[in-house]
């Protein structure tokens, strides 16, 4: 039984692939070509207003440009950079007794 992974996502007109298998992608990426008018952009950078890097550590899912845009948009990237206002190293626990919230208010 082969271990390899592949993994497809798509999005509307937008589509993500890999694989821990080189193979597999370059063969689905041929398929693809095969039925639909598309390019093969590389390695993944930016998807659905995401930066994403990948290093050796693992990937980074990051909005840095998508945040410097919004506050261009209301004239804010001006503005003072502040520090987040709570401690970087608390740990949250869950409220077992607290009382439920609405999530999609």
């Amino acid at each position: 039984m082969d271990d390899d992974l592949f993994v497809c996502q798509v999005y509307i007109d937008d589509i993500i692939f890999g694989s821990t298998n080189e193979e597999y992608c370059k063969e689905f990426g041929k398929m693809m070509a095969m039925e639909f008018e598309m390019s093969m952009i590389g390695e993944l950078t930016f998807f659905l207003g995401f930066q994403i890097k990948q290093l050796k550590e693992g990937t980074f899912i990051y909005q840095e440009k998508y945040t410097r845009d919004l506050l261009k948009r209301f004239k804010m990237d001006d503005c003072k950079p502040i520090d987040t206002p709570i401690s970087t190293n608390m740990v949250l626990d869950v409220d077992e007794s607290g009382i439920k919230v609405d999530q999609t208010l």
